[in-house]
């Protein structure tokens, strides 16, 4: 005879037990919702119509630092953009960084393409993806200018694309990344991270009209930008996203995203490069956006998941088999919603999800307890968010 979860049912236990299954539905419900959303907001593109004539210059500017996995597939795809008016600016900082080579020859193999290398570090803030970029802005010649991270790899609609969604009352159009090109176990959960939990909450948010700047790609009209006090104005958090976020809301306009993500090949990676890059985006979430990021402990399944088991069984239920269905489900329609979108997915993936979503709790602990991470080998830190968030001022 199965052993129940709970000891005998008593007066003070009914209204907890209500109050589990409330919150099961709820979240359920919500996880529901927000796959299909997104499911057709990124399985039905439509293509914009697009008048080439009307294209205006575009400048990409691409802080390029060190040799990411496939480095030289993404920063080729620059070249590689069915535009008809664009230019390429690459900022490095370090004049010894091997990524100089394959920049040097792909430029040498495209001239048809205007494109730059910039070298050197103009410091302005502790972001020091944002203190090589500032070179770049300032030397691009036109008035639309892409920010976008060497390891985008961008489709030949990339501009295109952009543009669209830069409908009026918009300030910044982005795109967060869709992982791509995972090898092995580990870059599978990256995915899960990445695809079918980071991605469908910032597009079922976008849908919502609450869109957040991703830093992958940021597309600005030069004037938005400059009206705020220009690049060096992103110094003001430590994540260039999220003032970029703050900067567009404080003049009126809006944050959107590009119709479907765009892709970051991921290749190999490892446990701890996963858990670390995640616990740096979790604190610098949270110290930016400590409102938003408080509610993300109830964001994944494990939560839910108890729930679902204690109410089974104060229903004598078989708690096990009940938990099973329940996950069942709740993976299940993430996997539907990567194969309508066309997003990677390892067939491992409930294993996968799972384990992200076990992470998840220690993440948000980690979150709040920490604010020190390292990018790309600097040593950085959440500390003059959190001074600036305790300010009487704001």
């Amino acid at each position: 005879m199965p052993m129940s979860l709970l000891p005998p049912t008593t007066s003070w236990m009914i209204p907890a037990l209500w109050a589990a299954a409330a919150f099961c539905l709820f979240a359920t419900t919500c996880h529901i919702i927000s796959v299909v959303t997104v499911a057709v907001r990124c399985g039905t593109r439509r293509r914009a119509a697009w008048q080439r004539a009307e294209a205006p210059p575009v400048t990409l500017v691409r802080p390029v630092c060190g040799l990411d996995n496939f480095v030289e597939e993404t920063l080729r795809s620059s070249f590689e953009l069915d535009y008809p008016r664009y230019e390429v600016v690459f900022c490095i900082a370090n004049a010894a960084d091997p990524a100089i080579r394959i920049v040097k020859a792909l430029i040498a193999a495209h001239p048809a393409v205007p494109a730059r290398l910039i070298i050197g570090d103009e410091r302005i803030s502790g972001n020091p993806k944002l203190n090589n970029c500032v070179k770049g802005w300032n030397a691009a010649r036109h008035d639309w200018i892409v920010l976008a991270d060497s390891n985008v790899l961008m489709p030949r609609d990339y501009i295109e694309r952009l543009l669209v969604r830069f409908v009026p009352g918009t300030g910044l159009v982005c795109s967060p990344p869709l992982g791509s090109h995972a090898r092995g176990f580990w870059a599978g959960v990256e995915c899960a991270f990445l695809n079918t939990y980071q991605v469908r909450w910032q597009y079922f948010a976008d849908t919502l009209g609450l869109g957040f700047a991703q830093g992958k790609t940021m597309l600005w009209r030069r004037d938005v930008l400059e009206r705020a006090g220009g690049i060096r104005a992103l110094g003001a958090e430590v994540a260039e996203d999220a003032a970029a976020t703050k900067i567009v809301r404080a003049a009126g306009l809006s944050v959107r995203l590009v119709d479907a993500p765009f892709a970051q090949p991921l290749g190999r990676r490892g446990a701890a490069e996963v858990w670390h890059r995640q616990l740096r985006w979790s604190r610098l979430r949270r110290a930016c956006f400590p409102g938003y990021f408080a509610p993300e402990i109830f964001g994944g399944a494990i939560l839910p998941a108890l729930a679902a088991a204690l109410v089974a069984d104060a229903a004598a239920l078989p708690v096990a088999g009940s938990v099973a269905v329940f996950c069942l489900m709740w993976y299940g329609a993430e996997m539907l919603l990567a194969r309508i979108a066309g997003w990677q997915m390892s067939p491992l993936y409930p294993l996968q999800g799972l384990l992200r979503d076990l992470m998840l709790p220690a993440l948000w602990l980690g979150g709040w307890l920490g604010s020190e991470f390292v990018w790309r080998g600097n040593p950085m830190s959440t500390a003059e968010n959190d001074e600036a968030m305790a300010s009487p001022r704001a």
